[in-house]
């Protein structure tokens, strides 16, 4: 088949790493397939995406639930509406082989479009629980595929068409897998990993410092930190921790996170589905402090399921404090083989084919002839 006669699969994602990590290891894999991919998004997502390896990109107006008021709900209903009208004329011009979405309200409109232009359409659901964004698609979908499995067990209609997959990974997460776990050796160093999400945390900043500081100075000696912080808190932590002579390497991010977290003997971060799923494929004991207050719970849902698999400690943000953050580092630091049985916890809960298994669903949804099909 030649190149302009491959199937083409529309990806559907929002702007956040959690939406466009999977979307972007889904993309690779289908390429290796043979099968054309092009991304929808919208404007401010769309600022993101410069490295997503996708033959086209298209922009949709999109908008997310701002607020209850009439004003907010009906300047959200129009923008969604026009991204509904332009996003049906771009499916009849494009006709598309299936649509997936990746969740986040940028993907309502390419995926209610593909669904009345008669293509078939999937959302994946990275979380244990599902995003709002999905919610409102899923009643209408061909297909739902689960980072989790049995998030549907109260919801027959929808467990119906869902099939659980894993969250896909990106290739380095896959390279850093391939890294076995190394226990600390008593009394040797100790590597710690710290990061809150693509956007930083400001509570690592707050909590992690003085608990270090709340550390015996036998034990500070050993550490060594990799800590993400943001541009705001960065100074503050940095003099901490020259004030207690801990050796720590600070940045507002880490494009090689996944080599890192490979390299770290324990992980204190929030849970987003993207940082848990990456700590199952790569297998790394984990502290997980869930962001407090979210409408869905998705990152309590999630540390939930990796901690009662054994690879995770779950710390709710109101008992996160320095003292108790010290009281786990010191526990651990003392106790290796725990943070190996943590690890392999971890990795017992992780797919690293995932998004092979989600290529796979993909391609029999659209019914492609992947024999077809070259690379």
């Amino acid at each position: 088949m030649s190149r302009a006669e491959k199937p083409l699969v529309v990806l559907a994602a929002g702007g956040t790493g959690g939406h466009l990590f999977p979307a972007e290891a889904l993309a690779g894999v289908l390429a290796a397939r043979g099968i054309e991919v092009d991304l929808a998004t919208d404007a401010r997502a769309a600022r993101y995406a410069g490295d997503f390896p996708a033959r086209r990109l298209h922009v949709l107006p999109a908008e997310t639930v701002r607020g209850r008021s009439p004003v907010a709900l009906a300047k959200t209903a129009l923008t969604l509406g026009a991204g509904l009208f332009r996003g049906y004329r771009l499916m009849r011009a494009l006709k598309p082989a299936a649509v997936v979405g990746f969740g986040g309200y940028p993907t309502v409109p390419p995926v209610s479009a593909a669904g009345l232009a008669g293509v078939p359409t999937l959302i994946h659901e990275a979380n244990a629980v599902l995003g709002r964004a999905n919610a409102l698609l899923a009643p209408r979908v061909t297909a739902i595929a689960t980072g989790y499995p049995d998030i549907f067990k109260d919801k027959p209609d929808f467990a119906a068409k869902a099939h659980h997959t894993g969250n896909p990974v990106r290739p380095a997460v896959i390279e850093a897998a391939a890294i076995p776990f190394d226990p600390p050796a008593p009394g040797g160093r100790l590597e710690l990993l710290v990061f809150g999400g693509s956007q930083g945390a400001r509570v690592m900043s707050e909590i992690v410092p003085p608990g270090v500081e709340a550390l015996d100075p036998s034990l500070r000696a050993r550490l060594h930190i990799v800590q993400q912080a943001r541009p705001e808190d960065i100074e503050d932590v940095r003099t901490t921790y020259a004030r207690l002579g801990v050796s720590a390497e600070l940045a507002p991010f880490f494009a090689d996170l996944p080599a890192r977290m490979a390299r770290a003997h324990l992980v204190i971060a929030r849970s987003g589905a993207m940082t848990v799923a990456e700590l199952g494929v790569i297998g790394r004991p984990s502290i997980l402090v869930p962001l407090p207050g979210a409408i869905d719970q998705d990152q309590l849902a999630n540390a939930t399921a990796l901690a009662s698999g054994g690879g995770a400690v779950l710390m709710p943000q109101s008992h996160f404090t320095p003292e108790r953050f010290a009281e786990l580092v010191a526990r651990y630091a003392d106790n290796p083989r725990q943070l190996a049985a943590m690890a392999e916890g971890a990795r017992h809960m992780g797919r690293a084919d995932a998004a092979e298994r989600l290529a796979d669903l993909v391609i029999r949804i659209a019914k492609i002839d992947t024999a077809t099909t070259d690379v």
